[in-house]
């Protein structure tokens, strides 16, 4: 377990029917194999030590011995894994369908089975009895092992470690899974052994049951099938092991052929998604016994890498549909707004800026949902010292193709005024050089709302209130923020989304433009007319910022952990000093700044990261980054 990660692997071994001799060796095999590619927890499936098709057999004393013999055999080849392994097991005068956890040299545990299906195709209750929960102790060999469904499984790693719980095919399908007792009692990665046959449309409700209940229990889920090999007598069974994270498929084998499938399971985010889910309540633990095992701390090779863009969906179908609805969520936003105030008018600084640019999109689909005339969409254009001819036209040809009402007021004589009256030097380009004419264009926006009985729209984004990149009391501020939840990086795929749709070749034009200009406040004079004040040049590349947002407000993440990520993420595109020089600067600036946070003006949330001070992010504005600079201060390159 490294950095949160462990590795788990799903096995479809090939198996003959109550041919125990060449299942033992093939299971030992594979444990070899999985253990040779990092795995740290190896589930295969249900009764895989006889396969799961003996029928009758599973009365006769002799499998069932030689299946414990087996066992032994297989526990005596096993080393730094926890391995989970199937078989009948006779206790009492009856035959229990069980998972045994095999970790260094000892049979750690037997959990038994809890739901024994008898319909349809399964008739299990012919040979097996419903296991018990509360845990009793039994002989094998020479271990002492607790047989009984309420164990979990501690990787003794410390804070945010893994905890697993086990269940058994049946036990899955049913309303009171064993697997949501042993989440409320801490599991946070549940194993399932199981043998499902193969019916038209079987294999996809497998994922979707898999998947949800993962989801329902904030949790991994590691599901082994049995595959090729198993009697064919009645029924095909085609494998198809499935691990899922917290609703999402990691991984799944194809079907009709007996493979290892691995993932990495993030225990660390499935924690922070715990801490952040005050409904996620444990239960009484009483009854369950821990069982400790060990995990490797070396660093793991990962069998995904993160993706670059995490407020992005890559799939193009998926990102269309996620456009659309963060479009229509921001303009059902200020349609209420609107509404409520009984403004008929929305003024917006359209700059011919990405941002703004979205802001009037927004805008215009919420006057059409109104039925409101496009012409009271006050799109004001207020030249200063740096802007360019390119993004001045393109914020005019934007609003003329959508027929708003367009309002050109310079600053340049304002502000020469204000810098006389406060004694500024025009010559020095320092920050209140541009600061005053961020908040002289705030304040004829206001104005400007105030009498047409307008609302002043905000354009600012989630990635510039997060690095504090606005002028206070400037686009800082306005009367209802539609972009405040929308990263920088998704911004651009929304404006993309509707150049793509917009039906018209001079607005598709304009919006191809305005992608393809550089991301600038353009307070600082043009050079030979160009853009001279490139934003990330002197933040940081969004694309980074952003990855480390969402997994600093997503899941809290540690500094370390998020840096070795963004080098995964990010390894060609940007070199770890890079990626550790902006990290650095993301912090101190997400801390410093959080004073303007503290007061943002209203705003639609779009996604699970938010920083809203009056919802997702109450955090103090005087609050120190000391300790997570600190983290970062001890990388060595």
């Amino acid at each position: 377990m490294y950095n949160g990660f462990v590795k788990v692997a799903a096995v479809t071994p090939e198996v003959k029917v109550a041919d125990i001799e060449f299942n033992k060796k093939e299971i030992v095999k594979k444990i070899a194999e999985a253990c040779a590619h990092g795995a740290e927890i190896i589930v295969f499936p249900e009764l895989g030590i006889t396969s799961y098709t003996c029928g009758d057999l599973f009365l006769q004393k002799t499998l069932l011995s030689r299946a414990v013999e087996a066992l032994v055999y297989i526990r005596d080849h096993v080393r730094n894994a926890l391995v989970f392994v199937g078989l009948p097991f006779a206790f009492r005068g009856k035959v229990y369908n069980v998972a045994a956890a095999l970790y260094k040299g000892r049979i750690l545990a037997l959990i038994p089975k809890c739901n024994i299906p008898n319909y349809s195709e399964f008739y299990e209750k012919r040979y097996f009895t419903e296991g018990r929960r509360e845990p009793v102790y039994i002989n094998i060999g020479e271990d002492r092992v607790p047989f009984g469904t309420d164990i979990l499984f501690e990787g003794s790693n410390g804070y945010d470690g893994v905890i697993v719980g086990a269940e058994i095919c049946e036990d899955a399908w049913v309303i009171d899974t064993p697997s949501s007792a042993h989440a409320a009692a801490g599991a946070n990665l549940i194993v399932n052994l199981s043998a499902s046959d193969e019916v038209v449309g079987k294999d996809d409700f497998r994922k979707n049951l898999i998947s949800a209940l993962s989801a329902r229990l904030v949790s991994g889920y590691v599901y082994s099938c049995a595959g090729e090999g198993e009697s064919t007598q009645d029924l095909v069974f085609g494998g198809g092991s499935i691990i899922a994270e917290n609703g999402k498929l990691l991984s799944e084998a194809p079907l009709f052929e007996n493979s290892i499938t691995y993932a990495d399971i993030d225990v660390q985010k499935l924690s922070a998604e715990r801490r952040r889910m005050n409904t996620f309540e444990s239960a009484s633990v009483e009854s369950y016994l821990h069982l400790s095992f060990g995990l490797s701390e070396e660093e793991l090779s990962l069998e995904t890498r993160p993706g670059r863009f995490p407020f992005v969906p890559e799939d193009e179908g998926t990102r269309s549909k996620r456009c659309e609805q963060i479009l229509s969520i921001q303009a059902m936003g200020l349609k209420k707004r609107l509404k409520h105030t009984g403004a008929k008018r929305a003024v917006i600084g359209l700059s011919g800026g990405l941002d703004s640019t979205l802001a009037f999109l927004v805008s215009a689909r919420a006057f059409d949902s109104l039925g409101l005339p496009r012409k009271d969409i006050i799109a004001v254009t207020m030249p200063g010292f740096g802007t360019t001819d390119r993004t001045y036209n393109n914020a005019l040809e934007l609003a003329k193709s959508f027929g708003a009402t367009v309002k050109e007021i310079s600053i340049r004589d304002a502000v020469r005024q204000h810098f006389k009256d406060i004694g500024h030097d025009e010559s020095v380009h320092d920050v209140t050089y541009e600061n005053s004419q961020a908040r002289e264009r705030t304040q004829i926006l206001m104005d400007v709302a105030n009498g047409m009985g307008g609302l002043v729209i905000g354009t600012g984004d989630l990635s510039e209130l997060a690095l504090g990149w606005a002028t206070y009391n400037g686009d800082h501020m306005s009367m209802y923020g539609v972009n405040g939840g929308v990263p920088k990086t998704l911004v651009r795929h929304l404006v993309r989304y509707e150049a793509d749709n917009s039906g018209s070749r001079v607005l598709s034009r304009v919006l191809e433009d305005v992608l393809d200009t550089p991301v600038s406040p353009e307070l600082l004079p043009p050079e030979n007319g160009e853009i001279s004040q490139k934003t990330e040049d002197l933040v940081g590349p969004y694309e980074l910022h952003d990855f480390f947002l969402y997994y600093v407000l997503r899941y809290g993440f540690e500094p370390c952990k998020i840096f070795k990520l963004a080098e995964l993420a990010f390894e060609g595109e940007h070199d770890s000093e890079t990626i550790l020089k902006w990290l650095k600067t993301f912090y101190r600036r997400f801390f410093s700044q959080q004073f303007k946070r503290s007061c943002l003006p209203d705003g639609p949330k779009v996604g699970t990261v938010a920083v809203s001070p009056r919802g997702d992010l109450r955090m103090p504005s005087d609050a120190e980054a000391s300790i997570w600079l600190e983290q970062l201060n001890a990388i060595r390159l």
